[in-house]
């Protein structure tokens, strides 16, 4: 059995995630956290939000996760968020075809970034055949599958929504009113946690490819002359990079540097980026990640997002596959000029200069008197397009005409007739679209990577144990309480004991059931880190035995310092320093 397969069993055994209504078999691509996994989630969520959003100074939000139509026209999802889809005209079956590619044929792991046309032809090359039923795929149709959830807003169907697929458009269309919660001055972060929804083609390898997922994300507006990073609080953290050059090489691998040296050498271009890279690092190895299968790579240019500059992703190894858990893109000004061109809300910032400066302006006052009678209907976009061409091309004003485009038709005015003029003006600032830099963090994915990282197994009294080695902070449960025995009142001193350890702010389980050993693999199975049991020699000198899961070396602790001594213990020290 595989690490995979071993913890899908140990997922829906002990309650961290299943299949979703599986009364109704099951529902592909959507899953259930139990008890064990909800907690988990949370302590990951929370642990993200202390270092992006408390540390970092940051803001937060909780929008919606429907939108209606004109927010996706907007950001460009309607028309390039697709992925590549191929049915089975045997069996009806469809699948993604880039996966199918990337499965069938070796050496190609990037196969997303090639078009259709390519894949189809890669399909009929090597002979795949349909994964279902066996068929040949060859003479199939590889076609664009666009990956959102659609709805109506309302009754009827005049108002088309969409599931959010990704948690950022819900800070990017509030912009112009963010920026006045951080009173019109840059930089500042956004961060949100929340659902997104993408209907996959193929969803597959338990919580990495589903079709309802949790999104931590975090938009950070600059000012792309102004405003750096502050690198030197990350500029001696060491991180594994994969990048662009290595992998288009024939011996590329990935190498390790400070973020001072990748900078330097311009292997991360962005200083932000590079920034978030450094500041990850923490994140991670406090969630539990095993750093020996984690690296950063960057994307190669086919990859690109339509809205980034540069990206690189954070990527786990889960069972011989490096799958990402992060995205840090540079998506620059995209959003918000895509927001501001379709709405009527000012997505710009003013930015006040050091110092009053004079400039020369070409303006326009266009002769409607003439315009209109000449140009009908079409006269305010003709006087429009004038004041555009006049900010960016003077010269085109230099001779006895001028001709401007309007939807596609060309429109020649008299010079005279257009008000041009060029003015001195004197002014305080200018009217800036920030730029953005985007950590991305897929929640689900991470749950997953640390549950695997974490999950071992030894041999303890001449018995094999599994157990999972989470940090103490990331446990669905802090601490377990048993009583040795469930007579002589042991079991209402350990049920004190429990809510005493409770009322304390502890997560705590409570454990009467079998004989004590039991009791111990259970939680270690789990990944409670510490065990406090109530016996016989409790009644006599109010000691519990403490029991730590990775070592399994057990201590005596007096009660009224048990509180304290698992305060020292969650926070890194041993059980022999107690």
């Amino acid at each position: 059995m595989t690490e995979l397969d071993e913890l899908a069993e140990l997922a829906k055994r002990r309650g961290f995630f299943f299949q979703s209504n599986e009364a109704y078999g099951g529902t592909a691509g959507f899953y259930t956290y139990g008890p064990e996994g909800a907690a988990l989630k949370r302590n990951l969520e929370d642990t993200w939000r202390d270092i992006f959003v408390r540390e970092e100074g940051h803001m937060e939000l909780e929008a919606p996760t429907v939108m209606p139509e004109a927010v996706f026209e907007a950001s460009g999802h309607l028309d390039g968020f697709d992925d590549m889809i191929i049915e089975c005209a045997e069996c009806g079956a469809t699948h993604r075809a880039d996966h199918l590619v990337e499965d069938e044929i070796e050496g190609i792991e990037d196969a997303e970034a090639y078009d259709p046309e390519e894949v189809g032809q890669l399909i009929a090359d090597h002979e795949i055949e349909c994964p279902s039923c066996g068929a040949p795929l060859a003479d199939e149709p590889v076609e664009e599958f666009n990956l959102m959830f659609g709805t109506n807003i309302g009754p009827g169907s005049s108002s088309p929504g969409y599931l959010r697929p990704e948690t950022a458009q819900g800070i990017f269309v509030e912009f112009p009113r963010l920026k006045e919660y951080a009173r019109n001055q840059l930089p500042f972060g956004v961060a949100q946690i929340g659902r997104a929804y993408r209907n996959e083609i193929s969803p597959r390898r338990a919580l990495v490819r589903v079709r309802e997922f949790t999104q931590a994300e975090l938009e950070h507006f600059i000012d792309p002359e102004h405003d750096e990073p502050p690198l030197e609080r990350v500029a001696d953290v060491e991180v594994p990079l994969y990048s662009a050059e290595a992998q288009q090489a024939d011996d590329g691998e990935m190498e390790t540097y400070t973020i001072r040296e990748a900078v330097d050498k311009g292997v991360i271009a962005s200083d932000w980026v590079a920034y978030y890279l450094g500041r990850s690092m923490e994140f991670y190895e406090r969630i539990g990640i095993d750093m020996e299968r984690f690296r950063y790579r960057q994307h190669l240019p086919g990859e690109l997002a339509h809205y980034a500059a540069d990206c690189w992703d954070a990527e786990t190894e889960l069972g011989g596959n490096w799958i990402e858990v992060t995205g840090f893109a540079y998506r620059s000004d995209y959003d918000l000029k895509k927001h501001g061109e379709y709405s009527e809300e000012d997505f710009t910032l003013f930015r006040q200069y050091d110092e009053k400066k004079t400039v020369e302006r070409a303006t326009v006052d266009p002769d409607m008197s003439y315009l209109g009678p000449e140009f009908g209907g079409k006269a305010g976009d003709i006087a429009d397009a004038l004041e555009a061409l006049a900010g960016r091309d003077r010269s085109a004003f230099e001779g006895e005409e001028v001709t401007v485009d309007v939807d596609g038709e060309s429109y020649t005015v008299p010079v005279e007739k257009t008000g041009f003029t060029v003015e001195e003006q004197t002014e305080s600032g200018e009217h800036i679209t920030p730029h953005v830099v985007e950590p991305s963090f897929g929640v689900g994915r991470l749950v997953y990577s640390v549950l695997i990282h974490s999950h071992g197994s030894d041999v303890v009294d001449d018995e094999e144990r599994s157990f999972l080695e989470l940090p103490a902070d990331m446990a669905p449960t802090t601490v377990a309480v048993f009583p040795l025995m469930t007579k002589d009142g042991l079991d209402d001193r350990a049920e004190a004991v429990a809510r005493q350890l409770r009322a304390e702010g502890f997560e705590v389980a409570y454990d009467d059931t079998g004989n004590i050993g039991r009791r111990y693999r259970r939680q270690d199975e789990v990944g409670t880190p510490y065990c406090v049991t109530v016996d016989y020699e409790t009644q006599e000198d109010d000691t519990v035995t403490v029991r730590e899961r990775d070592s399994t070396d057990q201590e005596r602790v007096a009660l009224d310092e048990l509180p304290a001594a698992l305060r020292r213990l969650v926070a890194g020290e041993s059980l022999s320093d107690l």
